[in-house]
């Protein structure tokens, strides 16, 4: 069984600032200083943020499968433990970043999973929720960090 989820969630900041924490690596940072119960820590164990680059969360880890920096769109799948220990046969994150004006940006957040048949009850645990909090905090974040610069 496929399925797919998506949510969107707009930030106060520029896309382009957006995509300078979401692009790469500085993402995981952000997020396992302000959210550690979202994520826990973050350690890269291997790559430099580009495609192929492996990071472990206290949780399951990812490969980084496609980083677009002309379309903002970073890609991630689950290489092992969590889902596919629940039957999922593959659960991938796509994360973009659009552009609504020069203020203001949209952070997508897209899972899409296969699950396999007998195990099809454990797709009702999937959510965009944890992408969505992760969006609200960076937004912030991000947003607090151009209001400091912009009164220096």
């Amino acid at each position: 069984m496929k399925g797919e989820l998506s949510q969107e969630s707009e930030v106060k900041v520029g896309a382009n600032m957006v995509w300078e924490v979401y692009g790469g690596l500085q993402l995981g940072k952000i997020v396992s200083d302000l959210l550690p119960d979202v994520v826990g820590t973050v350690e890269v164990v291997e790559g430099d943020g580009g495609v192929g680059t492996v990071v472990k969360l206290t949780f399951p880890p990812e490969r980084f499968t496609r980083i677009d920096d002309e379309k903002r769109i970073k890609e991630t799948e689950l290489i092992e433990g969590g889902f596919k220990e629940l039957g999922f046969l593959s659960f991938r994150v796509r994360l973009e970043i659009l552009e609504k004006d020069a203020e203001s940006s949209i952070i997508r957040s897209t899972v899409e999973y296969e699950v396999a048949e007998e195990h099809a009850a454990n797709a009702a645990f999937v959510s965009t929720k944890p992408f969505g909090d992760m969006a609200v905090v960076v937004g912030n974040y991000l947003a607090a960090k151009s209001n400091a610069a912009n009164n220096n």
